[in-house]
């Protein structure tokens, strides 16, 4: 799909992988309209974009406020045609720690925000894609969900992270199967140990250990590489159903 005139719905666009996709978006010509749940920092995201971009605060649980966004994008810009889906929140905690058994209400939050809430997002975006008229066997619309190399080797403390983000790696083939006579096409990143507020609010000495796993380049993963591959996704038609790990080589230790 060429990007030049299309609209974009990202959500998690205030800062990180989020903001640099909406970023990446405008400067190829795409119109994006902004979603996250920080009122003020999305707002100053989104003054500091040279583009055509609007903004909406809201939750990606709740399916009310996903929808008025969506509706707005289309009412401004004309049409839907792009989801990226950088939202998600972290959080750790073992099994069974010091104080007992994990917390249920923790682990259900994990999971309600990075899966649930991601999925809430992708269907009500597909379902607007699908309102476009079809042309030929062009692309309707093309879907990138974020999940995380937790998915695959998540650390001690990440069982309710890694069930969020192996769900999004295992929905990935069905979603793809589910829309393809719709001819909209959906991928998943997992990247790995990237520089976002995330990680920096990650321990110095922690952030340096797992700088130390990653083979090569032996640094954190910078959000203009993620947004770099965003864009390859959108471009190259022959990309679905699959899940590309973004890591330098990176094999979490547990």
């Amino acid at each position: 799909m060429e990007i030049q005139e299309k609209t974009a719905f990202v959500t998690g666009a205030a800062s990180g992988l989020g903001l640099a996709a909406t970023r990446a978006l405008v400067a190829s010509g795409a119109k994006v309209l902004m979603f996250d749940r920080d009122e003020e920092r999305l707002l100053e995201a989104a003054a500091s974009v040279a583009g055509e971009v609007a903004w909406q605060a809201g939750d990606i649980t709740d399916e009310q406020s996903v929808q008025r966004a969506i509706d707005s994008a289309m009412q401004k810009f004309g049409g839907l045609h792009i989801n990226i889906n950088c939202a998600g929140i972290g959080g750790a905690a073992k099994t069974v720690g010091r104080d007992g058994p994990m917390p249920l209400d923790m682990f259900r939050r994990i999971v309600d925000v990075n899966l649930i809430g991601t999925f809430n997002v992708l269907r009500l975006c597909a379902a607007a894609m699908c309102q476009r008229e079809l042309e030929g066997d062009a692309d309707r619309g093309v879907i990138i969900n974020v999940a995380s190399v937790a998915a695959f080797d998540g650390q001690r403390g990440q069982a309710a992270y890694s069930a969020a983000k192996g769900g999004l790696v295992g929905m990935t083939l069905p979603i793809a199967r589910d829309l393809a006579r719709d001819q909209i096409r959906i991928m998943t990143v997992a990247p790995g140990v990237f520089s976002t507020p995330m990680m920096q609010a990650a321990p110095e000495q922690v952030r340096d250990a797992l700088v130390q796993s990653i083979q090569y380049p032996k640094r954190m993963g910078l959000p203009e590489e993620f947004a770099d591959l965003a864009l390859s996704i959108v471009r190259n038609r022959y990309l679905n159903g699959e899940v590309i790990r973004l890591d330098g080589g990176v094999r979490m230790p547990p």
